[in-house]
């Protein structure tokens, strides 16, 4: 963890001296009164304070006296442009909500001014609740792209795929070109990657999933979509494939390393079975599966199974919040309510669900998702010194079940500063409010709300 000594101190750029630091690797491990030396952009030493103070000279030190330091939060599922959309259709199943209310609005409104202004909105609201990173599914990433470059943060984001035509484009072809071209526009920009990101089993013909299938092998690209959210859409998968959505994938040559199975909620044991041995991951989105009522999904049984499973907020429409602390939560406790064990899911995991383990479904592991030597400074710290959050025992507990988004005070992409005191920076408030504002307007006039 640490490195090596040298013989006078050196300078580096920044110091973090924290009250504590949960670097993630080692697993469960907490560090108490130590520094993070970063050093440009990357992560030089994690040290005791006072070997840090002796080894190192820094253009900048922040003390963190009050507050837990450990890596930015990896949101692995989620439709940020869709954050214009929030409250626009509470308290409907999800195939209703789809059809009546979703698809008709971006049919009417998704352009690629939509795209940059719901990006940008989503961009600031994660970060200011401690998300480093996102993994997006949306029309337009090229869009997407530019929004997140603007606010400062890292994107991984879909080369999106339906069948039918979109304002985006006119059929799975033209979405591959057009998603395809936006990543070679966008390749030596160190905060953009892109997966391959076909929409879901009852959106995406088998013809496309086979041709997904060899770019993601190609490219060696993620491949994102929803599959096994409802038991609506496995009994339709029945009806006109004769399987279940994921026998169909695995027979169209999805299933590997390279899927994030999004919801995956309704898996039975040989499919959990299947995803492990294959070295699949799972978004769990517990805030949306719950609002949509389509069910829980069965964490313990996946982690037991040892397969891979990350955190994602989904949209802000169907979700109404990006909050990754949210999510902790509420994975938890409904772990514990399923399984009727209150041991399940304790917060360590938690805390790895929402950072290293969306790293290694994005295949950023090597970059991100955990504070150790050599990877990126993507780091967040979190301020414990309000009575609201007293008295606190265990600061990983604290994170997990007590402390909220309000709580994160400081926010670092790459050595970056974004959020300082919890201040955003460079963000220009009153451009937001007026581009959100106009959407909402643009929205009811279309909608006739």
């Amino acid at each position: 963890m640490t490195a090596p000594a040298s013989a006078s101190p050196e300078v580096v750029d920044l110091i973090l001296e924290a009250r504590w630091i949960v670097p993630i690797e080692p697993a469960g491990t907490v560090f108490e009164h130590h520094s993070l030396v970063i050093q440009a952009d990357r992560i030089l030493d994690l040290l005791p304070s006072h070997e840090a103070a002796a080894r190192y000279v820094a253009r900048q030190r922040r003390r963190l006296e009050h507050h837990v330091l450990l890596p930015g939060l990896v949101n692995l599922h989620t439709h940020a442009a869709m954050t214009l959309l929030r409250g626009f259709a509470d308290d409907m199943p999800l195939m209703r909500w789809l059809k009546e209310r979703i698809w008709p609005a971006e049919s009417r409104c998704v352009s690629p001014q939509f795209v940059y202004d719901g990006t940008l909105l989503a961009c600031w609201e994660m970060l200011k609740g401690g998300i480093t990173c996102f993994n997006d599914m949306y029309f337009f990433p090229a869009e997407a792209a530019r929004a997140a470059l603007a606010a400062g943060m890292r994107a991984a984001l879909g080369i999106t795929v339906f069948e039918f035509p979109s304002a985006y484009g006119s059929g799975p072809a033209e979405y591959l070109d057009k998603g395809l071209a936006a990543r070679a526009s966008f390749a030596e920009e160190p905060l953009i990657s892109f997966c391959l990101a076909p929409h879901a089993p009852y959106t995406v013909a088998d013809a496309t999933f086979v041709r997904v299938a060899e770019i993601a092998r190609a490219i060696d690209a993620p491949i994102h979509l929803h599959v096994h959210e409802t038991h609506d859409e496995i009994a339709a998968s029945l009806k006109e494939h004769g399987v279940r959505p994921l026998a169909r994938l695995e027979r169209l040559g999805l299933v590997d390393e390279r899927l994030i199975a999004v919801h995956a909620v309704h898996l039975e044991a040989e499919e959990i079975d299947l995803l492990a041995a294959r070295g699949s991951h799972v978004a769990h989105c517990p805030t949306s599966n719950m609002k949509l009522a389509s069910g829980i999904t069965p964490v313990a049984a996946m982690l037991e199974r040892g397969l891979s499973v990350g955190l994602g907020s989904d949209g802000a429409a169907s979700n109404n919040r990006l909050d990754l602390f949210a999510e902790m939560r509420h994975a938890s406790l409904l772990a514990k309510v399923a399984g009727q064990d209150a041991a399940l899911l304790p917060a360590h995991q938690l805390l790895r669900m929402a950072t290293l383990e969306g790293a290694r479904a994005l295949g950023l592991a090597h970059e991100i998702g955990s504070l150790e030597v050599g990877k990126s400074a993507d780091c967040i710290a979190v301020e414990l010194d309000d009575w609201l959050l007293m008295p606190c025992y265990d600061p990983v507990s604290h994170l997990v079940h007590t402390a909220g988004r309000e709580a994160v005070s400081h926010v670092w992409v790459a050595g970056q500063l974004r959020i300082d005191d919890k201040k955003p920076c460079g963000f220009d408030e009153r451009s937001l409010l007026q581009s959100t504002r106009m959407w909402q307007n643009k929205l009811i006039e279309q909608l006739q709300l």
